[in-house]
């Protein structure tokens, strides 16, 4: 017994002092200063090997994992970012972190799930983001995000969750976007966006939940809503959608299909 116990003991320091590849280990240097990392809530020791540092997690001596979540990160990405091939998930959120998405986070096409939401981050969702087409989760909401959303979206096939509300994207919702068949959850809300929602929504056949609240979405409201049997919370109201709506998309809406007029008037649609 005494011998098992330690063999796994040799296992797991082996394992815990593993040494990466000096590139990725630079790139993770580049990251502590540029997000200000003496000020973090919890700190790394540099002297101390890579797969012991807070956050990181290291499988078969590649970065594979980055949670600074609620870390007191600040500052900016830094571009290098992208030379973390093996990268499956970040999560930062819960920063104040600044500045733009790298263009290079194209370059991590391991990545699955990728959470910047709840920080600072300002400029455009980098088309690069097209790239990464293992991803299932993208969370990018509660940021200063402008521009449109990226078409490149559309070949994302394993997106399951698209998180970017609280942002200031404008724009109409990209046509590549009713393709992604994979796609649960499209929280979109406390945008620009306009246009129309088009009755191709009705491609999204595994879609969950789709907040649109608070846009600028003009036109009827497509019944194919209706047909979109695992949706089951609904909130589009306060945009500029009119005509008619079935009773049963009203009842689905978490406002009851409230409007906005162009002139900010709040009105009801009609129910049929």
């Amino acid at each position: 017994m005494k011998k098992v116990i330690c063999l796994l003991f040799l296992s797991l320091t082996a394992s815990s002092f593993a040494a990466v590849p000096a590139l990725e280990r630079e790139v993770l240097l580049e990251l502590y200063h540029s997000t200000n990392g003496y000020h973090w809530k919890n700190k790394w020791n540099l002297a101390a090997p890579v797969a012991t540092w807070y956050g990181v997690t290291v499988l078969e001596d590649k970065v594979v994992g980055l949670d600074l979540s609620d870390n007191n990160l600040s500052g900016l990405l830094p571009e290098s970012i992208g030379n973390l091939s093996s990268l499956k998930k970040i999560n930062f959120c819960n920063n104040r972190i600044e500045g733009a998405i790298p263009k290079t986070i194209g370059n991590l096409t391991a990545l699955t799930q990728l959470n910047l939401s709840h920080n600072q981050l300002s400029g455009v969702i980098p088309s690069s983001i097209g790239n990464l087409l293992n991803l299932v989760q993208i969370e990018l909401f509660m940021n200063k995000l402008k521009g449109s959303l990226p078409f490149e979206l559309g070949k994302l096939s394993k997106l399951e969750v698209l998180s970017i509300y609280n942002n200031e994207i404008e724009g109409k919702i990209p046509v590549s976007l009713y393709t992604i068949q994979s796609l649960k959850v499209m929280l979109l809300s406390g945008n620009r966006l306009n246009g129309e929602l088009l009755s191709d929504i009705v491609k999204l056949k595994d879609l969950e939940t789709l907040s649109l609240f608070d846009n600028e979405l003009k036109g009827l409201i497509p019944k194919e809503l209706e047909a979109l049997k695992k949706l089951r919370e609904l909130n589009i109201s306060y945009n500029q959608f009119n005509g008619p709506v079935s009773k049963n998309l009203v009842d689905k809406d978490a406002l009851n299909m409230t409007m906005l007029t162009s002139n900010g008037k709040i009105v009801l649609l009609e129910t049929i």
